[in-house]
């Protein structure tokens, strides 16, 4: 693998870029020192008109603090797994790109997130991604990272400042980004302000003073953790740095903001599957299994609890190192570690204050071994679906995470029979064998086996003490687990449950973790959000691409203790992302969140209708019952709370597959084997020169839009603005100031090309010459341009197939099953709810034709199409699963269409239609590759049709599916029914 594949350009992301640069529009770089920032200048209230401007695009209701102190201060909140350290990263190169800023500190809280920070901002991937798949934006300019460490300092002597700071203080290469890494710990050591022998930029003996003369923009990571009371130690020391800026990303701001620009909620992130959803698995208590230890006092050298069950309580009183088990014998293995006067620590980490209740069968060793075993199967099952029936997409490897208290049995558990680490290779053997008999797909049969033959390679664990352990073998497995994602996620690599005791909690994720098993409590009081954070994010497949096809979701295992951890999750989720105000009046604000949400209305219009509906008075008050009707109105201005299903109980939720109603798959058996024969795309161009004439076509066609690459000279002018003397930066990729530049010579230019468009060079060749007086290629030999003709390229054959150039299909003999319906031998099988939509509909039946007996949906004309009334005549329908029929288009790409329906005629005549939904007016508003690709699917099924018949036909918004079927129904072959 040679790294993870970023995305660019996600929706969410740029949002939270675009808010921080609207700030600075028109803002005047003023260049001083070659080693500091420009310093950025604003005309008059420019920039708190930015800010507002800013808040109102993006719905935050926001005000200019009046303190100078608090307006430098930016907020960007995004919830955890959503990208908030790539985004900031992005917002670094664009705060170059435009304005010359190229020193940044970013501050995180914790040693561990700074090594996480680390990581991925050295990155090859990370510095590759953005060298070359931003058309040429970001080129030539690269991240430079200097991490503060701590240094041992020498008695007696002056201590200079870390080296890293020195040299991020010095650096003048304006062509590099150079952003200084520290944490808290680095931030209010006296490293930063002690007194050097040696003076910093000529001028300065400490560090702290030094940095805050670069003018630097500082980022704040977690700012939570920065709380900014006057008395808070670190961020005091954070702003001693004198920063520009302060640009503080986070999930949680503990409601201390101050000029927040973006807001992507936890609601958002769930609803609009920007990260997983959650699902819980809960050990519950049953017969008779409800008792309460209760911790009522300690006084520093003895506790005193009381044990509540079945109505009868009692009084115990325990010194340090005393096992609970005195209390309840359900506790095993769980002593007092410490205490004070108002708490007490247990041997598990988790400490309890005065009034503290736990349940004693939560510390069970058969309710930890029942989680362990749940966990294991719902591993290899979720793990089947992931790497053997995603073919032939990317297959993707999840991950198990469980968390424990009983290190000792897990480390020193080889030779023990019993230990935790003996019981868990026995189930992991259990299941696998289990799996192995029956398992037909050749890859995952493989992984099974080589789990089998070494069980104990399948695991590994981090423990903080582990720091001290010279064992290889727990050094291999911790340099895996903290650091080499790539490594983890290998399919060649069989390790894929971790163990830790919270250790992995902050600062550490993997996007492929798809189960937490929490064996017993974390011993904190970290919100339930906060606890699933580090599994939310979205994963990634074999080829290290994010995968976004289907609503993923982490397991969480929890035992009976946290019985409401589902409404918890939920409420947090919503209580994090809004807090409804109802107004009495309808304000400007509300006016305007209705018209940014619906655009089409006319202000002066919206207030009629909303007094002629009797939602407002004359005087712009809400009637008795007047809100609520302009939120059921419109509701796309006002906030909702989580979608269904994102976050779900597994007792609750049922399975993740639905079965086909008794003998409908039969009725569709013949349509699903035929759409699902092989087709091959043959392109109907007779030889080489026309070929020749369709390249240079897209070439001039194209001419224009080539990327172009090289070096630009920054003209700086002075003029005079009320009164005062400002300069501005003058940009032009034309003319004198533009020098171009090139990457490799013509010959490996047309090389690559050829290999990577599988184009023939000679071909290239005669078409470039072609076009020499619109496109001279030679300025443009990069890799940028070679992407751009590959994808270009692609684009254009689909766009133009048909046109320029007619297509054929052939139908070929190939092995149909299994399918998304029917197994190997073609017997029908349950189907992936996710696999028929992403929405479902708990209060509709289906039409009785469906195929299912539940209605799940991705659009409102599917949900239509499935709940509406039976049709007469359809004997069966069935929405077509997502990436089940691939028809190739022109280009390289794939279609899939979205229903099959049999319609029996009263002659007894079977026919077959083949249904796109599309949710627009009509073919005229079809973007073209749409408008494409529905051509080649209509050239597809006439060529099936010589065999058996089959219609397609494409549905547009307000076409009632049974109309459109009976439009296409032969002369005199009326439905069963009489249609």
């Amino acid at each position: 693998m040679s790294g993870f594949n970023y995305e660019k350009n996600q929706p969410h992301q740029m949002r939270a870029v675009s808010a921080v640069l609207g700030v600075f529009d028109g803002a005047t770089p003023k260049y001083r020192a070659a080693d500091e920032n420009p310093e950025l200048l604003f005309a008059a209230k420019q920039y708190a008109d930015n800010i507002l401007k800013v808040q109102s695009q993006n719905g935050i209701d926001g005000r200019f603090p009046d303190r100078s102190d608090d307006q430098n201060i930016l907020d960007i909140s995004m919830e955890t797994g959503t990208g908030k350290t790539y985004t900031y990263t992005q917002t670094m190169f664009e705060l170059h790109r435009w304005l010359g800023v190229f020193k940044f500190i970013v501050v995180v809280p914790t040693l561990s997130i700074k090594a996480g920070t680390r990581q991925f901002l050295q990155s090859k991937a990370l510095a590759e991604h953005f060298e070359q798949d931003f058309g040429g934006d970001y080129e030539g300019v690269r991240l430079k990272t200097y991490v503060v460490e701590s240094t041992k300092k020498n008695k007696g002597k002056k201590s200079n400042a870390p080296i890293t700071i020195e040299q991020f203080i010095k650096a003048e290469n304006k062509k590099e980004i150079h952003v200084l890494l520290i944490n808290a710990g680095m931030v209010n050591s006296s490293s930063m302000t002690d007194t050097g022998d040696k003076a910093l930029k000529d001028l300065f003996d400490n560090p702290v003073d030094a940095l805050a003369a670069v003018r630097p923009f500082v980022i704040v990571d977690e700012p939570h953790k920065f709380p900014t009371r006057e008395s808070a130690k670190t961020w005091g020391n954070i702003k001693r740095l004198k920063p520009q800026y302060i640009l503080r990303y986070g999930a949680t701001f503990n409601d201390e903001y101050y000029n927040l620009l973006y807001r992507l909620t936890a609601v958002g992130a769930f609803n609009d599957g920007l990260v997983k959803g959650v699902r819980v698995f809960q050990e519950e208590m049953q017969g008779g299994m409800d008792a309460a230890v209760k911790l009522v006092s300690s006084d520093g050298k003895e506790a005193k609890f009381e044990l509540n069950e079945k109505d009868k309580k009692q009084t115990f009183k325990l010194a340090k190192g005393e096992d609970l088990a005195k209390i309840h014998p359900a506790v095993s293995d769980l002593k007092i570690d410490k205490m004070n006067k108002t708490a007490v620590v247990l041997s598990n980490g988790l400490e309890l204050k005065t009034g503290a209740v736990i349940n004693p069968y939560s510390y069970s060793q058969t309710v930890q071994d029942a989680m362990m075993q749940r966990a294991v199967a719902e591993h290899f099952k979720l793990e089947r679906a992931l790497l053997a029936e995603r073919a032939p997409q990317p297959k993707i490897k999840p991950l198990t995470l469980f968390f424990i208290d009983d290190i000792a049995g897990y480390r020193s558990g080889n030779e023990l029979s019993g230990s935790l680490k003996d019981k868990f290779e026995s189930w992991i053997r259990a299941e696998a064998a289990r799996r192995l008999k029956t398992e037909s797909d050749p890859f995952y049969r493989d992984y099974l086996q080589k789990t089998l033959d070494d069980v104990s390679a399948c695991h590994g664990g981090y423990f903080s003490k582990d720091n001290t352990d010279s064992d290889d073998r727990i050094e291999q497995e911790i340099n895996e687990i903290l650091h080499d994602k790539e490594k983890l996620l290998s399919l060649d690599n069989p390790r894929r449950f971790i163990f830790s005791k919270w250790t992995l909690r902050e600062g550490w994720d993997n996007p492929n973790v798809f189960q937490f098993c929490k064996l017993r409590s974390s011993g904190s009081t970290t919100s339930k959000l906060q606890e699933v954070g580090r599994g939310l994010r979205l994963p990634v497949n074999e080829l290290m691409a994010r995968v976004r096809d289907v609503p993923y979701k982490l397991n969480y295992f929890v035992d009976s203790s946290e019985k409401d951890f589902v409404k918890q999750l939920v409420g947090e989720i919503n209580d994090n992302s809004f807090q409804e105000e109802i107004s009495k009046k309808f304000t400007e604000e509300l006016k305007q969140k209705i018209l940014q949400k619906y655009p089409d209305i006319k202000p002066l219009i919206l207030v009629n209708k909303l007094f002629s509906d009797g939602i407002i008075d004359d005087n712009e008050n809400f009637t008795e019952d007047g809100y609520d009707k302009l939120k059921a109105a419109y509701p796309e201005a006002f906030p909702k709370g989580l979608d269904k299903g994102k976050v779900s109980n597994a007792k609750d939720e049922g399975k993740d597959t639905i079965i086909m109603r008794e003998g409908k798959y039969e009725e569709l058996k013949a349509l699903w084997e035929l759409i699902h024969h092989k087709a091959v795309l043959q392109y109907k161009i007779k030889d080489e020169a026309e070929f020749v004439d369709l390249f240079t076509a897209y070439l001039r066609e194209n001419a224009a839009k080539f990327p172009q690459a090289g070096i630009r000279t920054a003209v700086n002018e002075a003029y005079i603005n009320n009164g005062l003397m400002l300069s501005r930066r003058i940009d032009s990729i034309e003319g004198e100031d533009f020098i171009r530049f090139n990457t490799m010579t013509y010959r490996e230019f047309l090389e690559k090309l050829a290999q990577t468009a599988k184009i023939r060079m000679q071909t290239l060749h005669q078409a470039f010459y072609r076009v020499r007086d619109e496109l001279n290629i030679g300025d443009f030999l990069n890799m940028q341009t070679i992407a751009q003709i590959k994808n270009g390229f692609n684009r254009f054959l689909l766009h133009h197939s048909f046109h320029k150039f007619e297509l054929d299909y052939r139908l070929v003999g190939s092995k149909i099953h299994p399918t998304k319906f029917t197994d190997k031998d073609g017997k029908p099988r349950a189907v992936k709810k996710a696999d028929l939509g992403r929405f479902e509909d708990t209060e509709h039946r289906p039409a009785a034709g469906y195929l299912f007996g539940e209605i799940f949906y991705d659009s409102d004309i599917e949900h239509e199409n499935v709940a509406n009334n039976q049709i007469e005549g359809v004997t069966v329908f069935t929405k077509i699963p997502r990436n089940s029929i691939k028809i190739p288009v022109a280009g390289g790409g794939t279609y899939s269409p979205d229903f099959a329906y049999i319609v029996k005629t009263q002659s007894g005549e079977i026919l077959n239609f083949v249904i796109e939904a599309k949710g627009t007016d009509g073919a005229e508003d079809l973007r073209k590759s749409e408008e494409r690709k529905i051509k080649h699917a209509e050239k597809l099924f006439a060529e099936i049709s010589k065999e058996i018949k089959v219609v397609f036909k494409t549905q547009f918004d307000g076409e009632k599916i049974a109309e459109l079927i009976g439009q296409n129904m032969p002369a005199g072959g009326h439905s069963e029914n009489g249609h």
